[in-house]
């Protein structure tokens, strides 16, 4: 079951311009890449697809569950750009401190945790106190905490930033895995580096306006003929996000659909 935002508008106060406006979207089956420059509003569509925040217009949905119940939340699990190490605790007890906090019973949120570390490979350190833990453990911990409760959405805000290279790839492979038939999985960068041919849907999201939303192949169509296969998405994102400047050059609005 997607998630589906209807003609959402969101500002983050009542004499700012809107961050997304009308927007529209449906999150894609399996692993899709949300790319964007910093301040495109992906942030933003996260936290409205989270049910962090209420849209000012608008509605969002997964099927008949709308973002502000109970039963969205348990089924929705979203990782913010920062994963906090909280004081004294250990990695187990943090992610099944998680796991209560979504309405498990102590004990199942316990068993739960250790099932949740050995799926981002982070069960040799369960003990390990989260302050302890490097970087890209705390970025695996961040999505062990998000798997916790079986959720059927994973949204990851920006889970790459900060890592060196391998720990990129290692990331990168691990969310890959996770992205199935069950699990949707919505994961933003501004990095056109992030973009994994295996991932199969592409976002590009502009001036909180979607460009382009659909398969990682019809993507690659825009890069010009003279890009290499190295510098495919670069090219090919580079080509999407120039739209936005012609349409702001023509204005012409954006119905936040697909471009």
């Amino acid at each position: 079951m997607p998630i589906h935002l209807d003609a959402c508008t969101f500002a983050y106060g009542r004499r700012t311009p809107p961050v997304l406006d009308q927007l529209t979207y449906t999150v894609p089956e399996g692993l899709t890449v949300l790319l964007g420059p910093n301040g495109a509003g992906k942030s933003t569509l996260l936290k409205l697809a989270a049910g962090a925040v209420r849209p000012t217009a608008g509605h969002v949905s997964l099927g008949r569950l709308p973002s502000h119940s109970r039963e969205y939340r348990q089924r929705v699990a979203w990782m913010p750009q920062a994963v906090t190490a909280m004081t004294g605790l250990t990695a187990r007890e943090q992610v099944a401190y998680t796991g209560w906090l979504k309405g498990m019973n102590r004990s199942d949120a316990w068993e739960a945790a250790r099932t949740a570390l050995t799926r981002v490979e982070l069960s040799a350190r369960e003990n390990t106190r989260t302050k302890h833990l490097s970087g890209g453990q705390l970025r695996r911990l961040g999505v062990a905490s998000a798997l916790v409760h079986d959720a059927t959405v994973l949204l990851l805000d920006e889970p790459t930033a900060g890592l060196d290279p391998e720990q990129r790839r290692v990331f990168r492979d691990l969310v890959l895995g996770l992205a199935t038939a069950n699990v949707r999985v919505l994961m933003s960068t501004h990095d056109v580096g992030d973009l994994d041919e295996e991932a199969r849907h592409v976002t590009v999201l502009t001036d909180g306006h979607i460009m382009f939303t659909g398969t990682t192949a019809d993507f690659l169509t825009h890069a010009t003929d003279d890009a290499s296969p190295a510098r495919r998405a670069e090219a090919a994102y580079t080509t999407v996000a120039a739209r936005r400047r012609g349409m702001d050059r023509r204005g012409t609005a954006s119905t936040g659909r697909k471009a």
